[in-house]
């Protein structure tokens, strides 16, 4: 057992989870490495992908919109419930990966579900990587897409006053700074953010950023060092790093949207990811905070039919059905 609190239905996906990343030696990790790590995370999400079959309830279209001003244009899946031709709420996503690995293509499946389970219209963006495009372009890329979506709201048919949007690890992260600007741009409008352990804190110098270091499974201090430097140009931990970059950062967290916020308590990000609910609390934003037990990053797609990821996924599609489609609810009433 690597940890006297590993959940038990996890110890047999440790090393699955620490072959995502190629096996790298952590010792030494820096930017060269990148394509190896990409490589194998790559084969490991096509092996899991094997044998699915596409939702028959659920369509899928692939855009290129607008991208950042002087940007290259973005590349977004659109997932909606077939036969519905009524105005559906939406859920804006942004995939994981550490801002240095992932894409959209390999996530239908989840993507799908998201739509049938909860009636409404899935975004999915593609954002630029780092190291090749470091801070702004991510988040901008982002920012972009929801700005683009709330444009197109009639063509979408979306309701744009329902727009959620969130993600997981770096797709929180972005999620969270995408989130800041709207506010502070004063716009698009964001109903509610979804924020699955979100990579939220450039500093790593939490006691849980420190904890969990070498080929611990998931995500680990030194591949989030990696990420981050690769994100900021080396210059993580430095003092005038971007709110928008590293929403731990903002001073002010006001005027936000109510949040779902979940993490595992054997994890890099929890202590940032705690501490990031409170002071949303603190600023009088309402909040669900989640912090699972015995589990490391990325514990749902380790061992998806474990009893806790069950239950975190129960978890999440019931805030996501309750922020998404409450208005639609009160209006039949």
């Amino acid at each position: 057992m690597i940890h006297k609190n590993l959940d038990p239905e996890f110890e047999a996906a440790v090393p699955l989870m620490q072959a995502m990343f190629g096996n790298v030696d952590m010792s030494s990790l820096s930017t060269d490495k990148i394509p190896a790590i990409r490589e194998a995370l790559a084969e490991a999400q096509s092996a899991m992908a094997e044998g699915v079959e596409p939702n028959p309830n659920v369509s899928c279209e692939e855009k290129m919109i607008p991208g950042p001003e002087g940007a290259p244009d973005v590349r977004v899946k659109i997932y909606r419930p077939i036969n519905q031709s009524e105005s559906l709420p939406c859920f804006y996503h942004i995939h994981g990966g550490g801002m240095i690995l992932g894409t959209i293509d390999g996530e239908e499946a989840q993507m799908a579900l998201f739509a049938e389970e909860l009636n409404a219209v899935v975004v999915s963006v593609d954002y630029r990587l780092a190291p090749e495009h470091p801070f702004p372009a991510p988040v901008e890329d982002c920012y972009a897409g929801l700005k683009w979506i709330s444009e197109h709201a009639s063509e979408l048919q979306i309701d744009p006053e329902t727009i959620a949007v969130g993600g997981e690890s770096a797709g929180g992260g972005l999620a969270a700074g995408t989130v800041l600007l709207s506010r502070d741009r004063k716009g698009p409008d964001v109903a509610f953010q979804y924020l699955i352990y979100p990579m939220l804190d450039d500093r790593n110098i939490t006691a849980s950023s420190q904890e969990f270091t070498g080929n611990w499974p998931g995500w680990s201090r030194e591949l989030n060092e990696l990420g981050w430097n690769a994100f900021l140009g080396g210059s993580a931990g430095e003092e005038n790093v971007s709110p928008y970059a590293a929403p731990a950062r903002a001073k002010d967290l006001s005027n936000l949207p109510p949040a779902y916020i979940e993490v595992g308590a054997l994890e890099v990000f929890r202590d940032e990811d705690i501490d990031y609910a409170k002071r949303l609390m603190q600023s009088g934003v309402s909040v669900e905070l989640h912090v699972h037990p015995g589990v490391f990053h990325g514990f749902e797609v380790a061992n998806p039919e474990a009893k806790i990821s069950q239950h975190a996924m129960n978890l999440r599609m019931n805030a996501l059905n309750k922020a998404l489609n409450s208005k639609k609810e009160q209006a039949m009433k």
